[in-house]
């Protein structure tokens, strides 16, 4: 998978990915109080809803980005409904020949791991038959609990062909706490990036490996000594726009040859039409400001790219 990933963004030149994190707060009134009327004002209701405003912003961007990353937390809150929302996302961008990264941040030891990278990423046995779940292209893991967390994705990678990212140095304000903590003379971080190095010689690609990492845009220095670190791995990069980072301040997170990183905006994109700039689309023109938004970006990554 991580071939068509690089092949969606050159074809697009978008070294982008939309974040569909769709808290119900950015979901315009109108799309709201349709969803209400229909399933009233119920979680069937809000996964409605949330469906509905991920569909309309997936038509506006689809052929512009390489990949969409939905964030399974905001979905998870309204339950089973909103579970099937999830899904529902995941069948319309893959249809539209997107790559999707399922953001799950899972990670845990033996069969419950593995269950995990069954029901996201493989296939899972049922009788006779061997049938997929959430069936995402890549998602994010959690290696705190080592490599016993770890193997199992490994295991459906190799089987499936398909991706994960690894938790390494992530964009939160606290993320130091524990992922600077210097051992034996390196950071944690670095520690995880040799492993995703490591981890990621057994699945490779003609150029780059499945397994990658998150490496948060807010922290460019780490950004630049992971990116010598592990030379094979696809960095997926969130921090951009609302948590103040701007093209300029991802070139080191690329290789040279202009490829090994993907930038993920979240509200920056998909509420777009709330912030500075994009007023005058309103919240009847939601997906329009969304367009808008994943343009902008685009031209500023390129143009930081560029001037390196």
């Amino acid at each position: 998978m991580i071939e068509k990933l690089i092949r969606n963004i050159e074809a697009t030149e978008a070294h982008l990915c939309v974040g569909l994190d769709p808290m119900l707060g950015f979901v315009p009134a109108h799309i709201q109080k349709k969803a209400y009327e229909e399933y009233g004002e119920t979680l069937e209701g809000a996964a409605e809803a949330v469906w509905q405003f991920n569909k309309a912003i997936l038509d506006a961007v689809w052929d512009v980005i390489p990949a969409v990353k939905p964030q399974i937390a905001m979905y998870e809150q309204f339950g089973l409904p909103g579970l099937a929302a999830y899904q529902k996302t995941i069948d319309y961008a893959q249809a539209k020949g997107l790559v999707v990264i399922g953001d799950i941040k899972r990670g845990d030891i033996g069969s419950t791991s593995a269950a995990y990278a069954v029901g996201h990423l493989g296939r899972v046995q049922v009788g006779s038959k061997r049938l997929q779940a959430f069936h995402e292209d890549f998602v994010t893991v959690n290696p705190y609990m080592g490599s016993d967390s770890v193997k199992p994705f490994l295991d459906v990678c190799k089987e499936e062909r398909k991706g994960i990212f690894i938790l390494t140095k992530t964009s939160n304000v606290s993320s130091g706490e524990f992922q600077d903590r210097g051992i034996d003379g390196r950071p944690l971080y670095e520690w995880v990036g040799r492993k995703v190095a490591f981890w990621g010689e057994e699945v490779m690609s003609s150029s780059y490996s499945y397994v990658g990492a998150v490496v948060g845009a807010t922290y460019p220095e780490q950004g630049k000594r992971l990116r010598a670190i592990m030379p094979k791995a696809y960095i997926l990069v969130p921090g951009y726009g609302a948590q103040g980072a701007k093209g300029e301040d991802l070139v080191h997170f690329f290789n040279e040859d202009g490829l090994g990183a993907i930038v993920n905006s979240s509200r920056g994109i998909i509420a777009a039409y709330r912030q500075k700039g994009y007023e005058a689309y309103g919240p009847e023109n939601f997906a329009d400001a969304s367009r808008a938004a994943v343009l902008a970006m685009k031209e500023d990554i390129l143009n930081a790219l560029a001037r390196r």
